[in-house]
């Protein structure tokens, strides 16, 4: 009987791996962004608030019919020697007519979606930047950020490499135009 020699793991593949296998509280969420596990609670009601606000504009105002998911698992291109970034944006839009969610599996591939929308909660640096850099590396189109803290609604846009090469910063109370495929103004009054 001979030994087969064993593959050597990178710390990348061992990390993904580890990631996968991590079995999460209920109601928590894991992600794997930027080569760091992270684990966020279940979020508050404000927090919820603002994403119904989103989500119920989304669907009654769009020009284009938009499938909603709070929970999809995103697999998104990473930086230097990290793995496959995994994110789960507190909202994912994608246009009905692809029916993208269906028969995905729990990490699908982020082409087709049309946005993504977080509102910051425990770990707003997060939010703030790495997630931005994870969201622009996939190439989505438009990533709306919430940011509670600070009292303002950013919509990034036009996504190259690391970053989105437009922003638009408004405070809470001042409508955010989303461009198409959404085509109309996102009250954000409420927000607050």
């Amino acid at each position: 009987m001979t030994a087969k020699a064993h593959e050597q793991l990178t710390h990348a593949e061992v990390l993904l791996e580890g990631f996968l296998a991590f079995d999460t509280p209920e109601g928590f969420r894991a992600e794997l962004i930027e080569g760091e596990i992270v684990v966020t609670p279940p979020p508050d009601g404000d927090h919820e608030h603002c994403i119904s606000l989103i989500v119920s504009q989304v669907i009654r105002r769009s020009r284009t019919d938009m499938q909603f998911s709070g929970n999809k698992g995103l697999k998104l291109k990473s930086g230097d020697a990290c793995p496959e970034n995994h994110a789960i944006p507190d909202g994912t839009f994608v246009p009905g007519e692809l029916r993208l969610f269906r028969g995905a599996e729990p990490w699908m591939p982020c082409a087709g979606v049309s946005l993504v929308a977080e509102v910051t909660g425990a770990k707003p640096q997060a939010d703030r930047e790495a997630k931005r850099r994870c969201y622009a590396r996939g190439g989505i189109p438009l990533y709306l950020l919430i940011d509670r803290e600070g009292s303002s609604v950013t919509l990034f846009r036009d996504p190259e490499g690391d970053d989105y090469r437009e922003h638009c910063t408004l405070p809470f109370g001042k409508a955010m135009a989303l461009p198409e495929p959404f085509g109309f103004e996102l009250e954000t009054a409420e927000f607050d």
